[in-house]
């Protein structure tokens, strides 16, 4: 039993016959399995599918199957097909075949004439008329044209054919003889081509004779004899476009009126005032008798004539009563009256439908196919089973509280590289491998097999990683593992990870004391406040450590990070960016990365054996420490400060340790020998009247110039006279004439390289310098300034 998937839920179960493609959710070489009866070269192979079910036992025929009917008591079956051409009738209540006969010609159609099979009318495909009773063949006659469809009468006990041409037989059983046929006139006598259905309402027993060539359908009044009414269907919309202006075929049609609509089907309800007319250009389209106007229009999609339309009346437990079944040759369609583009359930059996045939107040389907087997499906929302196969309901039942089905389980699916890697590309083509989607499907003991024969320490690497697994569990149990034993594989990433969630936690507990001393005011409040948030912290917030979701990252090897990959250096630049400078400077060393770093920096700490509270005070009474986190405003805690202060206080014998600041101070004298030979003052710290007073005096004694005089208010100005020579770098710093008495000239040392000069000091062009600069001048600064106070750490520090 096979479920077919359908895209509104609804269960399909084909209980005979094989599996389709749309009803079989598993490839067909995984369940068709074929069986041997016999030995010997007689042995005859038979293709079974797994997973179904034979419901009646040898539903079917030779070749094909043509009709297929139940008797109105639903005990019977009653199928005709071919080949040889026969009738077989299978008893319902012993789910077997009762009994076949064979006939001299095809079936065409039938009707039972009683309540179970004992009676019945056929017409077959050589214009002739069969009578069977329960003893067999009665009686046979002839009709003048061949047949298309046959119709039975009750009331009047007449047998109605309709052949290829305007007549509609008509033969009395009761009288045993023909009546005068029943000619259809439609817009004239040459017009009709014949009439290829019939279908007698059962509620006032109006005929509807489907018309092939006009599209019409024309209703007779039984009494009267006469046409009582017609029914065209609306061409323009049924047809293609442009079809109208198709060329007609030489010799058959002028082409004025373009190609033929034809009633291939009706169905009228029991109801009395509904009809359902199938077309030939694959359309159905219901109809109120009093309106001539089509309530709904439902295309099948394939463009092929419509065989079998039905009305499902009761029974129904999911869309109610309404339901409408239209069927050609490749498709059955179950829809709602009201709302036709929807589908209730859609089949597409794998052979072509020649009938179907619904079981009145069930959801049990018979279709009469081109294959051997008859197909029968069962739809649980479509109705309950018949009382006949009333187990069908248990049977779908386990089928739905039944997991995923396992049938792959005897089987690998591998890909081409993977096929390759064995070894066992050889067997494409092969029954050994099943083609599947992009890869094939594999015998799992050939699959086992090629695996140890392409790497045959694979059992023992799998042994011993098992048995290094269990004693690595072992070890666990016997030694009390650590905070991060767990931990095996991507430390680094779980290390980062332990050190957020400690940053963030102490944010929390900060943000929570401050708080709570703005609402209070007391420090008594604030840690009792801290001790409630310690409480409520108990319970850990998931995260990647904690997460059994993501426990393999920190102990499966196959997680471990791979430092050297592209993806690695794409989400982590600055380290790849530390490699390659420590590759460009020679890599005499490995570049310690961040994660590296704060490893070093808290296996330090840990080290030295200090309390959180004891580091906390630490740092709050060190100034020189330079740290971000304690240099930051809004992470300063006053409190802890002013504690740290006063406790250092208390104890004399800890003296604190002061910071010498690094800043250059002017001295009050120049150094010894910091004049030059040329007279010009080498220290660099030498104030502007120091350097005055050593260029005045060589000796080192101040002494007044003639060209220097003192303002009243204590200024001093000082004259020179600008020179348009050249000096040399050993003249004195304020030019010439700013020596005593002006001071000795120097000689010109001669003109400088692309320097013009001119006039009295003017000069045009610029000095081509010759200057090697150190690399520290010219990269710029890459080091922190010593000696300075940063912005950032805009703190107030004990001295």
């Amino acid at each position: 039993m096979v479920a077919l998937p359908d895209p509104t839920a609804v269960k399909i179960y084909t209980v005979n016959g094989a599996a389709s493609g749309s009803s079989s959710s598993l490839p067909d070489w995984l369940t068709r399995k074929r069986a041997a009866k016999g030995k010997g070269k007689r042995a005859v192979v038979r293709e079974q599918i797994e997973g179904t079910i034979e419901l009646i036992q040898h539903l079917e025929f030779p070749e094909a199957s043509n009709k297929v009917k139940t008797t109105r008591d639903g005990h019977h079956v009653i199928a005709t097909g071919t080949y040889k051409p026969q009738i077989r009738v299978w008893d319902l209540d012993q789910l077997s075949l009762k009994f076949e006969r064979h006939t001299d010609a095809e079936n065409v159609d039938f009707v039972m004439l009683s309540d179970d099979w004992t009676k019945s009318i056929h017409l077959q495909n050589d214009r002739s008329v069969e009578l069977h009773t329960q003893g067999g063949f009665h009686y046979r006659t002839r009709i003048p044209r061949f047949g298309r469809a046959l119709a039975y009468h009750y009331p009047s006990c007449d047998a109605l054919f309709a052949a290829s041409g305007p007549e509609i037989f008509r033969l009395n059983l009761d009288q045993g003889r023909f009546l005068n046929p029943l000619l259809l006139q439609g817009d004239g006598s040459d017009d009709i081509a014949g009439v290829n259905t019939i279908d007698i309402n059962p509620a006032h027993q109006l005929f509807a004779l489907g018309v092939d060539g006009n599209g019409t359908v024309e209703f007779w009044d039984p009494r009267s004899r006469s046409r009582v009414g017609i029914l065209r269907l609306p061409r323009e919309r049924l047809l293609p476009m442009g079809a109208a202006a198709a060329p007609a075929l030489p010799g058959t049609d002028d082409g004025a009126r373009g190609p033929a609509l034809s009633v291939t089907a009706i169905s009228s309800r029991m109801d009395g005032l509904s009809y359902a007319i199938g077309t030939s250009s694959g359309h159905t389209l219901l109809y109120d008798i009093r309106s001539a106007r089509p309530l709904a229009v439902k295309d099948q999609g394939y463009g092929l004539p419509v065989r079998n339309v039905a009305w499902i009346e009761g029974g129904s437990r999911m869309a109610g009563d309404g339901l409408v079944l239209s069927a050609d040759r490749k498709v059955i369609k179950i829809w709602d009256r009201h709302s036709p583009e929807t589908n209730f359930a859609s089949i597409t059996p794998a052979q072509d439908i020649n009938d179907v045939h619904h079981i009145p107040g069930s959801g049990l389907l018979l279709l009469a196919n081109e294959g051997i087997q008859m197909t029968t499906f069962f739809i649980p929302q479509l109705g309950p089973a018949p009382k006949w196969c009333s187990f069908l309901e248990n049977l779908t039942e386990e089928m739905e509280d039944q997991t995923t089905r396992t049938a792959y389980k005897d089987y690998k699916f591998i890909e081409r590289s993977e096929l390759n890697t064995l070894g066992l590309d050889h067997l494409i083509g092969t029954p050994a491998l099943k083609p599947y989607m992009h890869g094939y499907f594999l015998s799992l003991q050939l699959y086992d097999a090629a695996r140890v024969i392409a790497n045959p320490y694979v059992y023992a690497e799998h042994r011993e990683r098992v048995v290094r697994e269990k004693m690595d569990q072992l070890a666990e149990t016997r030694i009390r593992a650590r905070k991060d034993t767990g931990v095996k594989v991507n430390k680094a990433l779980a290390e980062k990870i332990r050190k957020e969630e400690e940053r963030a936690k102490k944010r929390e507990e900060r943000r929570k004391a401050r708080k709570a001393a703005r609402a209070n005011g007391e420090d008594g409040d604030a840690m009792d406040v801290d001790e409630h948030g310690d409480e409520e912290g108990k319970s850990e917030k998931p995260s990647l450590l904690n997460d059994p979701r993501f426990k393999a990252i920190f102990e499966n090897e196959e997680f471990q990070i791979d430092e050297g990959s592209r993806e690695y250096a794409l989400l982590n630049p600055s380290a790849v960016a530390q490699w390659q400078n420590q590759r460009e400077s020679g890599g005499k060393g490995h570049t310690k990365t961040a994660v590296e770093d704060e490893e070093e920096e808290s296996d330090k700490q840990s080290s030295d054996g200090i309390s959180d509270s004891e580091e906390s005070e630490g740092e709050s009474s060190d100034s020189s420490k330079d740290s971000d986190a304690a240099g930051e405003l809004w992470r300063d805690d006053i409190r802890a400060r002013m504690a740290a202060r006063n406790s250092s206080r208390a104890r004399p014998h800890s003296q604190p340790q002061r910071r010498t600041p690094k800043v250059n101070l002017v001295p009050l004298r120049t150094e010894a020998g910091a004049q030059g030979r040329s007279g010009r003052v080498s220290d660099k710290n030498a104030t502007f009247g120091q350097r005055r007073s050593v260029l005045g005096d060589p000796k080192g004694k101040s002494k007044e110039r003639s060209d220097v005089r003192h303002t009243g208010d204590g200024g001093m100005e000082v004259t020179f006279v600008p020179s348009n020579r050249r000096h040399d770098d050993d003249d004195n710093l304020y030019g010439e004439g700013i020596g005593s008495n002006g001071g000795k000239k120097q000689k010109d040392k001669g003109k400088r390289k692309g320097v013009e000069s001119f006039g009295a000091g003017l000069e045009r062009g610029v000095e081509e310098m010759e200057v090697e600069m150190s690399e520290s001048e010219r990269r710029g600064r890459t080091q922190r300034r010593k000696g300075m106070r940063s912005g950032s750490k805009n703190t107030f520090r004990k001295r």
